[in-house]
């Protein structure tokens, strides 16, 4: 999570446009995924049938269309900003699967995500703020929303490849991603010297060997450990946006932050409110 943390810093620095800089991320990602799974005996895998390929192919087009709204957002709001707002994406799972897969949600989990919802709006900056909030920065919010939804379409779509390594799906992700994103990236033109390290250590850093680490400790992790931890990437992110670049979060973005952590560990660790109901709405 501390790794993930530094990914706005690093295409940032790098300096490039959104599809150009995840193209390099899913370039430099597969290499990384491709020679590690090889070497783990991971590859070939019998499992992969048309079907599951299929179901990896369309996850990997929402990962990669998130992964761009999510950098562009960098840019036209800041780090922190973008990095609150996007981990809104478990109320996204969890709405989806009410909406749309007929799956059950109690009165506490909806409060909750009613509170973290709030929390996006304080953490946008788009209320509460000193500043004026221009059409740029809305637009990064939007933005940066539908990078959260997309990266939520993609979690369901992995629930069905549950028997299928993890690294081995995001391999197909970074594969797809190559491929959907070569006829639009400027792939060696304006690409300055400069660029390549942090290009380089966003495909292998955090593509490669932060998804590693997080595939091979997640089975041995509580949900609760889990949940705690997740907000250290948020929090590095913040730091660094306050130190590196100069931008302090707010009083408002602060409270924001607060209300979607809170909600988020109300939903995964299944906090109840005094009196309220337990069964399914």
């Amino acid at each position: 999570m501390m790794i993930v943390g530094t990914v706005g810093a690093f295409a940032t620095e790098a300096g490039l446009d959104p599809v150009t800089t995840v193209f390099w991320r899913c370039a430099f990602g597969t290499v990384f995924l491709g020679a590690w799974c090889l070497i783990r005996g991971y590859l070939p895998d019998r499992s992969l049938s048309p079907a599951r390929l299929a179901l990896a192919a369309l996850g990997g087009v929402c990962m990669v269309l998130s992964w761009i709204a999510f950098f562009a957002g960098f840019a036209m709001t800041s780090i922190a900003t973008t990095t609150i707002v996007y981990h809104i994406q478990p109320f996204f799972v969890v709405l989806i699967g009410v909406l749309f897969l007929k799956e059950r949600s109690t009165s506490d989990q909806m409060t909750w995500m009613v509170g973290a919802f709030v929390g996006v709006v304080l953490a946008s900056g788009l209320v509460g703020s000193s500043g004026t909030v221009g059409m740029s920065w809305v637009a990064g919010i939007a933005l940066t929303l539908a990078a959260a939804l997309l990266y939520a379409i993609a979690t369901i779509l992995a629930k069905g490849l549950a028997q299928q390594r993890p690294e081995v799906t995001a391999l197909c992700q970074t594969i797809v991603g190559v491929v959907l994103l070569a006829p639009f990236a400027d792939l060696f033109g304006s690409v300055p010297a400069a660029s390549w390290g942090w290009l380089l250590g966003i495909g292998i850093m955090h593509t490669g060997i932060a998804y590693v680490l997080m595939y091979s400790a997640y089975p041995n992790l509580s949900t609760p450990v889990i949940g705690v931890l997740t907000f250290i990437y948020p929090l590095v992110a913040i730091i660094i946006d306050w130190v590196v670049y100069g931008h302090p979060l707010g009083v408002a973005q602060a409270l924001g932050m607060m209300l979607i952590a809170l909600g988020t560990l109300g939903v995964r660790l299944g906090w109840r409110f005094p009196g309220g109901r337990t069964a399914p709405v």
